[in-house]
């Protein structure tokens, strides 16, 4: 258990029991209180009240006595009226007296039946105190006499009578209070003697436990422990005294234990302080050498990336220039086409050329031969015209011109067929040239085209060239940057290793500050 969980405990048991005695004391004087209060406003209040009415039937009753016995008028007005004035007087007295025991919460059964026994006689005797108020103003005195022997005494010894026993236990009631409040008062006395007893017993008690606890938990006085602390926080982690003579777990013991382990983690930290120091030194020349070849790196890269980028814009140039061969030889091969289209057309063309003109040497020689037989016919026509004579020379005249357009025609048809004949044969020479021509431009087309693949090929081989000299470039680019990084990252870890190399100097001038049992002992030798 540990000392706050002791002394929370210990100071809370002691809170609690002060808390109950006085708890108790605020009980009983609550309690003394109440019936004080009580007392003073109930018994004392409704004692005040009966006497009140005991004195007004008593007035009631004189002035009624005195009513009887006057006979002059004035005396008999003046008696009349202090008769009126006491009965009202008790009928007031006895209405506070009966309010004062309806508002008593806690008031006993005979007392209220004592109330009542008053109320009930009252309620008898005033109609028969202003009866003979009445037959005395009447001025029948022996009747009111009479009546007040009759009546009205045995009532009021009676009213009197209840009168004082309420009294008389109203005075019971008061000792009684008195004597339970002092009884009271000795039991709340000895309660609270006891619990001061107890409470002083506990404290004592629980002073000395704690007391024995803490020092066995502290192993030592504060003031040592003290001491011990601020060698410690001075740097001095020689031995402490006591400390293995100290109860296990005590906070002697575990300064012991501590100042032992400080002792051995600042040798080892001494230890590591130098080797980090040597270490660092050594890294921050590395790492100068390193930044030096980092940057000498740096600069190779930057002019490899600048022939690059040389090389890039060459390769995308062939490759423009590739495409617009491919373009060119497109266009060329498209052209080669056409013209043996244009080709195949004439082709076409010279061969139906030859067929009209062999339909036309057909013609030819059937207008020949129609010549050939207009000229028989005319000479025929000639040699008939002859043998008529006379009559036929007209005809004959005729038969000649015929004869004659008959020749001429003939050999019109003769030189128009040698003509065709020479055309025919010039055409069927043409389209002979024109089939070669064709077949010749059918191979250009074919070379064309295949020149329009090779160049289609070198372009995009170009294109791929010149996306992976883009994407070297790229690459070189990254390194570049990469290396430049590298290389204020080197800078940055040689001012990193260099301030290592501060700080572990000014680590090793702290933990020299502290002196532990090899230390003083090197000191010493």
């Amino acid at each position: 258990m540990t000392v706050r969980t002791k002394l929370s405990l210990t100071f809370g048991g002691l809170s609690v029991l002060v808390l109950f005695v006085a708890g108790l004391a605020m009980k009983s004087l609550a309690e003394e209180h109440d019936q004080f209060v009580d007392y003073v406003h109930g018994v004392n209040a409704r004692a005040q009240a009966a006497a009140d009415v005991r004195a007004s039937v008593d007035r009631r009753a004189i002035a009624a006595r005195n009513l009887v016995l006057v006979r002059k008028a004035e005396d008999l007005a003046a008696e009349q009226n202090s008769v009126v004035a006491a009965h009202e007087a008790v009928q007031a007295n006895l209405g506070t007296l009966n309010q004062l025991v309806a508002q008593a919460a806690n008031l006993p059964e005979t007392a209220r039946s004592l109330v009542a026994e008053m109320n009930r006689i009252e309620a008898a005797y005033g109609p028969v105190a202003l009866e003979i108020v009445r037959l005395a103003a009447a001025g029948q005195h022996d009747a009111a006499i009479a009546r007040m022997n009759a009546d009205c005494r045995p009532l009021l010894a009676a009213l009197v009578k209840a009168s004082d026993d309420y009294r008389d236990y109203t005075l019971s009631r008061a000792v009684q209070l008195t004597e339970t409040a002092e009884a009271d008062y000795l039991l709340h006395r000895n309660l609270l003697i006891l619990g001061c007893v107890v409470a002083f017993l506990s404290a004592a008690v629980s002073g000395t436990l704690i007391t024995r606890s803490l020092t066995r938990a502290l192993g030592a006085e504060p003031g040592q422990l003290g001491t011990v602390a601020q060698r410690v926080a001075q740097g001095d982690l020689s031995r402490v005294d006591g400390a293995a003579d100290a109860p296990r777990g005590s906070v002697l013991a575990s300064l012991g234990a501590m100042q032992a382990s400080l002792a051995d983690i600042v040798g080892r930290v001494r230890n590591s302080s130098d080797c980090i120091a040597t270490g660092s030194a050594q890294i921050a020349t590395g790492n100068t050498d390193l930044s030096q070849r980092t940057e000498e790196q740096a600069s190779n890269l930057q002019q490899t990336a600048a022939s690059m980028e040389e090389l890039t814009a060459t390769v995308k140039q062939n490759a423009d220039t590739a495409r617009q061969a491919t373009q060119l030889a497109g266009s060329a091969s498209g052209a080669a086409a056409h013209g043996g289209s244009v080709v195949a057309e004439v082709v076409a063309t010279m061969g139906a050329i030859t067929e009209s003109s062999r339909k036309i040497a057909d013609i030819i020689g059937v207008i020949d031969g129609i010549a050939f037989q207009t000229n028989i016919l005319a000479l025929n026509a000639a040699v008939e015209a002859a043998r008529a004579g006379e009559q036929g020379r007209g005809f004959a005249v005729v038969a000649g011109e015929v004869r004659n357009l008959a020749q001429r025609s003939a050999q019109a048809a003769k030189e128009i067929k040698t003509l065709i004949e020479d055309s025919v044969e010039k055409v069927g020479t043409g389209s002979r040239l024109v089939h070669d021509a064709g077949q010749s431009m059918n191979e250009i087309v074919a070379q064309v085209q295949r020149v329009n693949d090779l160049i289609s090929e070198i372009s995009a081989a170009s294109v791929e060239q010149s996306g992976g000299i883009s994407q070297i470039g790229n690459a070189v680019n990254q390194l570049d940057q990469v290396t430049q990084q590298n290389a204020a990252l080197v800078e940055e870890s040689a001012a990193a290793a260099e301030s290592l190399k501060h700080q572990a100097a000014a680590l090793a001038d702290l933990v020299s500050v502290f002196r532990i049992e090899g230390s003083m002992r090197t000191t010493s030798s």
